[in-house]
Formats: C-alpha cells, structure tokens, sequence
C-alpha cells in the first residue's frame, strides 16, 4: 500500500492530468480558433527550429533566427515572401521542410485544429460550430466530417493532376528525370496552395518564354483561391448552376470579373514600359497580363521584376492583393465575397432599397456588418505595420505599403523590402503574415458566435454620413 505522501502526490498528479484533459475537450469543442491559432504557433516554431539546422543550408552553416522564422512563418501561411533566396540559400532539406510547411498550409491550420478537435471530442460545441461554418462552410459535427474528407481529397487531387503536368514540362527543359520530378512536385503544392515559393535561382523568370510551365502553375493558383466550400458545393450538386449557392455564385463571378479586369488593367499600365513587357508582341503581352492577374490576388509567381512595374501597377496590385481569393481558400486577403457584399450593399444605398439583395437572395444585415469588420481588421493591420516598418527602413512608402499588404494578403510578391529591413522588420512583416492568415477567420467566427437576440429597440436617429 502507498504511503501517505506518495499516495498524496499520486491524487494530485491524476488531478492535475484529469484537469488538462477536460480543458483540452472544452477547448476543442467549444474554442476552436484558440487551437487554430495554436497550432498555426506550433507549426511554426517546429519548422523554424528544423530551418535553423545547419543541415537546411546549403553551405551548412545554420541560418540566423529572423530569417528562418520568417521563412517558417511564410511557407505555413503560403505567403511566399523570402528574406533569402529559396534555391540558393537552402539544401534539398531545407527545401523538403519548406515544401511540408506550405503542404501544412494548403491543407489549412482549420483543418487541422477540426481534426485535432475531432480526435479529443466527437461534439463541437456552438462556437465549435460557428467556427466551422465560418471557417470551412460546414454544419454541424457530420458536415464537419464529411468537409474533412473533401478537403484532403481535393487538395491531394488537384495537386497531383498539377504534378502531372509540371513534371513532363520541366524534363523537357533539359532538366534531369528525378529534378524534374522534384520541381513538378514543388510547384504543383506552391501553386494550390497559392504560396508562391520557387525552387529555381531567378523563380519563373527563366520559363516566361514556356507556356507547358506556366499554364498549370496559373490554373492551380486560380483554381486554389476559389476555397473549399466552393469545392464542396460544386461535387455535392454535381456542377448543376441551379443548386449552386450564393456563396458559390459571388466566389466564381467576383473572381472572375477581377481577373479580367485586373488582366486588362495591367496591360494597359505596362504595355509600353520597356522594363517589363514593352518589346514583347501583343499576344505576350496579353499572356503576361493574366499570369500577373492571376497572382496578384495571391498567387505570388511573378515572371517581371515588380520593382520595374510603373507606379500605377503597384496600385492596382495593392488594391488586387488586399482583396484576396475566395473564403476558406489557401489565398489571403479580405475575399473576394466581402469585396462582393460591399459592392452590393453600395448599389442597394444608390438604389435607395431597404435590403441588400444578390442573385435572388436577400443579404443579411449581420453578414454587412462583418464584412465591414474584416475590412477595418485588414486596413488597420496594414496601416500598423507599414508604419512601424517606416521607422526601420528607408525605402519610399509605396515600396512599404506594397510589401505589408503582399504580407497580410500573403500574396507573395516583393519588392526586395523583406529581405532589407532588420530583425525587427522581419518580425513585425512575420506576425502580420500569421494575423492576415487567422485574423479574419477567427474575427468572423467570433461576430458570429456573440449575435443574440435583442429583447428591446432604441429610438431610430440616423446621423449625417459624409
């Protein structure tokens, strides 16, 4: 029999574990966004640990903190923005914990805080719910299950077609089977998962001549900011366009009225500019323009300097870059759909009718009030960081502005501030990354979660706006 004090310090240890794993279940049915978040912290500190060995550098000579946890931060986020070069800088280990990293975040740190959640309890609770109906667009814990499913398959489908194109393509540049292979691989997850990285010295700049290369490279990226709730929709309707929903609708118009605006605009802006596609012949022209649409919205691929782009193009990639891709998708930024509700409530204003109505449905008045919400979290996130990047650096604010919100929208695309600016930089662009990645999903879910039914109404008065 145990003595009194071993017997004693037993109790309080099984305590203590029963403890632990009942604020685990609660936690993961009823504060998923915590888990989220946690992992998303988790992950990054586990890969920015395994890019500090000397055996990720290709001289093997380790890599100083600020620039590994940047990397980290931007491969788990699948931003793409680099303090480094990716081929140079980084062994083939390196580049594989890399690759894993951006694989961790196309899947989506969502993902696995549900599966984490699902694993510890078999009932979310109503934030549980909430979070991933906002996050992934499912119902309940079955719909939670079954998106799950969906969301893998899709992802290890789609990048697997992606690779099947790729690899054939760069064989045929002269590279060898097995770095072919390697590439096909690499850029088919960078491509979905809209992360932008590039394991060639130069990225795509030496295949802006190969249309067998960028053509998949710019279908996976437009195909990867639609989401998962498009996706989900479209295989349980069976692509039937009367069974779409709304969500769907607004994600596949608004995407596709921004590429082609965004295609004609930069055309427009730099079909003279003899720094980027002004000798080209048109139809280059043309091709360039919509590659550099595509990515402006998050791919981060970019086969023109940026920095040789006119100052109206940067404009028009900030604008672009700040509205994102679709929701729940592996792109970034505000989404497409708020852009969407937006606009719509401004016709509604103009129109002087009392509901916002879109394709036959009426929008509800919470669902305006979050998209404001997303846009003030954005706007205030990239107007902090840009100014604190303005005390340590040097560079001209439309550089600054241009890497902050490539950094909220994890977009990717650079103008060389990340890799100029300190540690201090470097942390600060690294925790916007990680806050653009997370910060809107779980502002969303938590609106959404504190809406409750109000017993009373003050008296209407309408104040003067503008």
């Amino acid at each position: 029999m145990n003595s009194g004090p071993e017997s004693s310090l037993l109790l309080q240890a099984r305590d203590f574990a029963v403890r632990v794993r009942n604020r685990a279940r609660y936690a993961a049915g009823h504060a998923p966004a915590r888990i989220a978040i946690l992992v998303f912290a988790a992950a990054t500190l586990v890969f920015t640990g395994l890019l500090m060995l000397p055996i990720a550098s290709a001289r093997e000579t380790g890599t100083a903190l600020p620039d590994a946890l940047f990397t980290a931060v931007s491969a788990v986020t699948v931003t793409g923005l680099t303090t480094v070069d990716t081929a140079e800088h980084w062994s083939m280990f390196g580049q594989v914990v890399i690759l894993i990293a951006i694989q961790t975040g196309a899947l989506g740190v969502v993902t696995i805080a549900l599966l984490l959640a699902m694993m510890v309890t078999r009932k979310l609770g109503v934030s549980g719910r909430v979070f991933a109906k906002e996050s992934i667009g499912a119902n309940g814990i079955g719909g939670v299950g079954q998106l799950l499913r969906v969301v893998v398959t899709t992802t290890f489908v789609i990048e697997g077609a992606l690779a099947a194109f790729l690899i054939p393509a760069f064989i045929s540049t002269g590279e060898s089977f097995w770095r072919g292979v390697w590439h096909g691989i690499f850029y088919a997850i960078s491509a979905f998962g809209n992360a932008g990285f590039t394991p060639h010295a130069g990225g795509l700049a030496p295949f802006a001549d190969n249309p067998f290369v960028l053509t998949p490279i710019a279908v996976g990226v437009f195909v990867g900011s639609f989401g998962f709730p498009v996706f989900l929709n479209l295989i349980r309707v069976r692509w039937t366009r009367h069974k779409w929903t709304l969500h769907t609708k607004l994600t596949l118009i608004t995407t596709s009225v921004l590429l082609v605006l965004g295609a004609i605009a930069w055309a427009g802006f730099e079909w003279n500019n003899p720094d980027t596609v002004g000798d080209e012949p048109w139809w280059r022209k043309l091709a360039h323009a919509f590659f550099a649409s595509t990515m402006m919205r998050s791919g981060g691929f970019s086969i023109v300097d940026m920095e040789s782009s006119t100052s109206t193009t940067m404009l028009l990639s900030d604008a672009l870059m700040f509205v994102g891709g679709g929701s729940a998708s592996t792109a970034g930024g505000i989404k497409v759909t708020t852009l969407a509700v937006l606009f719509l409530a401004i016709v509604a204003e103009a129109k002087g009718t009392r509901h916002t109505n879109a394709l036959g449905r009426r929008l509800p008045d919470g669902t305006l009030r979050l998209a404001i919400s997303v846009v003030f979290l954005g706007a205030t996130l990239v107007f902090v960081a840009a100014a604190l990047l303005t005390v340590v650096s040097d560079a001209k604010l439309d550089r600054i502005l241009f890497e902050v919100i490539s950094a909220f929208a994890t977009c990717g695309l650079s103008v060389g501030i990340s890799a100029e600016v300190g540690p201090f930089g470097k942390y600060v662009l690294s925790a916007l990354m990680l806050m653009g990645r997370v910060g809107p999903i779980v502002l969303a879910s938590a609106l959404a979660v504190r809406q409750r039914q109000e017993l009373y109404e003050f008296p209407a008065e309408r104040p003067i706006i503008g």
